[in-house]
């Protein structure tokens, strides 16, 4: 029997096929849990789930209500109850708000806020029935300023991030706790996708985090470890930034050399 920090537990994780997702389902599993894989990716999700011990895969879009009420209903007749809740599937659309389309925005919404809705509405109840839990919301430092050209994602990603705290507060007196992460620069597939449109702000933008350099999946699924187990018992509402530095910055330049 595991002797992990979620040992005994079970855990759906959104968005799990890759990257962030990923990576926290592959630590939780680590770790002792079991985890409900949960992706549109059919192919990459199975192959985690068959990697990680008495993990299954569900194929669902997060941005259907009736689909995520079917993954909360899959852990309780086949996991027997559920503990903890990832919400990190997300959709983008790029543009000044001006050239975004009606569905550019909408789709954005749907998947990046509305899916984390239907997660937590879906699973809370079961959450109070085990006597309590956690649940861990993807969010982004996007939600936390503005981005040019990134307005659906960080109107979404804000919307998260104060549904986070509404929910922390409706359900602490039950036991749940809820708590947003909001990533910065993290070499994803995601990322990677961005330099491959723009290769030449590679460098600079690596040059521009006080750390020198992106972050790794691997240091997001650290921090959702942390909140998913006891070791945060006293720790909910919480918005915490895992950025290497970049939101340091109040936007003065440099006074000294």
């Amino acid at each position: 029997m595991s002797s992990g920090r979620l040992a005994g537990r079970v855990a759906i994780v959104t968005g799990a096929a890759s990257g962030i997702g990923a990576a926290i389902a592959a630590r939780y599993g680590a770790e002792g849990a079991r985890v409900l894989v949960v992706d549109i990716d059919e192919t990459r999700g199975r192959e985690l789930a068959e990697k990680l011990e008495g993990a299954e895969f569900q194929r669902a879009d997060v941005s259907s209500a009736d689909e995520m009420s079917a993954v909360v209903e899959t852990v309780r007749t086949r996991f027997g109850g559920l503990d903890v809740l990832v919400n990190n599937a997300f959709a983008t659309s790029f543009g000044r708000v001006e050239d975004l389309t009606d569905e550019a925005w909408r789709h954005t919404q749907r998947v990046s806020l509305d899916g984390v809705f239907y997660g937590m509405r879906a699973a809370l109840p079961l959450l109070v029935a085990r006597g309590g839990g956690a649940i861990v919301n993807i969010a982004s430092i996007s939600g936390l300023g503005g981005d040019e050209g990134l307005g659906a994602y960080n109107a979404a990603k804000g919307g998260v991030i104060n549904l986070t705290r509404t929910v922390a507060l409706e359900a602490a007196a039950r036991g749940v706790r809820v708590n947003a992460i909001c990533p910065g620069l993290i070499d994803t597939p995601a990322l990677q996708g961005v330099w491959d449109l723009v290769p030449q702000r590679r460098e600079s933008t690596k040059r521009s985090i006080p750390l020198g350099r992106f972050g790794t999946p691997q240091e997001v699924a650290s921090l959702a470890l942390f909140l998913a187990s006891d070791d945060a018992a006293y720790v909910t509402g919480a918005a915490i930034v895992v950025d290497g530095g970049l939101t340091a910055r109040s936007g003065v330049p440099p006074l000294t050399s």
